[in-house]
C-alpha cells in the first residue's frame, strides 16, 4: 500500500491513541518481566537440578492452558464482587470497591501473566549456561548487587534477555484475546482493532496497514534490544 495509507491511519486521533497505547503496555509489561524475570531465573538457577526441574515445570504449566480460560480467571479476580475488590472493602478502603476491569491496568496485569513465563524461560537457558563461580568472586572482591547485576550478570545474560524481551513485546502488542475480554471496547489495542476494521467495518486497507506497524513495531524493539545488548569496548 501507498505511504497515503499510512498518513490516512496516523492522522486519525482514534488510531493515534491505540498505537502509542499498544506500545507503552507492550513496553511496560516487557520491562516488568525482565525485572521479575531476573529475580525469578536467578533463584531457581540456585536450585538443586531436581527442584529446579520441579519450578521448571510449573512454569512451563500455564503455557498449557488456554489463553481464554487464564484471561477469564481474571474477570473473576478483579471484577466488582472479585477477590481484589473484597479485600479493598474488606480493609475499608472503598465501600464499593474499584473499577478495575477495562482499563489499562488489567490489560497490563493480564499480558503479564501470559507472557512472563517466556521471559524467565529465556533468562533460565541463559543462566544456566553462565559460570556458576563469577557471581560469588564477584562478590568475595567487595562488589555489590548492583555492580554484580549490571558488570556480571546483565552482560553474560543479554542474549537471554533479547530473546524474552521480543517475545514478550511482540506477543504483547499482537495479542487479542487477553486485551479484548479485561480491556473491552474502552481500552482498544492495535491487535484489537485490527479485528474490527476487519470484521466490522470490512476495511482490509487499513487492516493491512495495522498488521504492517506490528510486524515493524515487533522488528524495530528487536533491534533495538540487540543493540542495548552489544556488549561495549571499553578503553583501558
Amino acid at each position: 500500500f501507498s505511504l497515503g495509507a499510512y498518513v490516512e491511519f496516523f492522522s486519525s486521533e482514534l488510531n493515534n491513541t491505540v498505537f502509542w497505547r499498544s506500545l507503552r503496555l507492550g513496553l511496560w509489561v516487557m520491562l516488568t518481566s525482565a525485572v521479575i524475570g531476573y529475580a525469578a531465573a536467578f533463584s531457581i538457577v540456585q536450585l538443586s537440578p531436581k527442584s529446579r526441574g520441579r519450578v521448571f515445570a510449573l512454569i512451563i504449566l500455564p503455557l498449557m492452558i488456554s489463553p481464554v480460560a487464564r484471561t477469564y480467571a481474571w474477570l473473576v479476580i478483579l471484577g466488582r464482587t472479585g477477590l481484589v475488590n473484597q479485600v479493598i472493602v474488606g480493609l475499608g478502603l472503598s465501600e464499593e470497591g474499584l473499577q478495575l476491569l477495562f482499563t489499562e491496568t488489567a490489560v497490563f496485569i493480564g499480558l503479564l501473566q501470559l507472557f512472563l513465563p517466556l521471559m524467565i524461560i529465556a533468562l533460565i537457558s541463559s543462566m544456566e549456561n553462565m559460570p556458576r563461580d563469577v557471581v560469588p568472586a564477584a562478590r568475595v572482591l567487595g562488589a555489590n548487587w548492583f555492580s554484580v547485576f549490571f558488570r556480571v550478570i546483565l552482560p553474560l545474560t543479554r542474549e537471554g534477555l533479547v530473546v524474552g524481551g521480543t517475545l514478550v513485546f511482540a506477543g504483547s502488542i499482537t495479542a487479542y484475546i487477553t486485551p479484548a475480554i479485561l480491556g473491552g471496547s474502552k481500552v482498544l489495542m492495535l491487535e484489537t482493532l485490527l479485528y474490527q476494521r476487519v470484521t466490522v467495518a470490512n476495511d482490509y486497507a487499513a487492516a493491512s496497514v495495522i498488521a504492517m506497524i506490528l510486524v515493524v513495531m515487533s522488528i524495530v524493539t528487536n533491534l533495538l534490544l540487540k543493540r542495548l545488548a552489544k556488549p561495549r569496548n571499553r578503553r583501558a
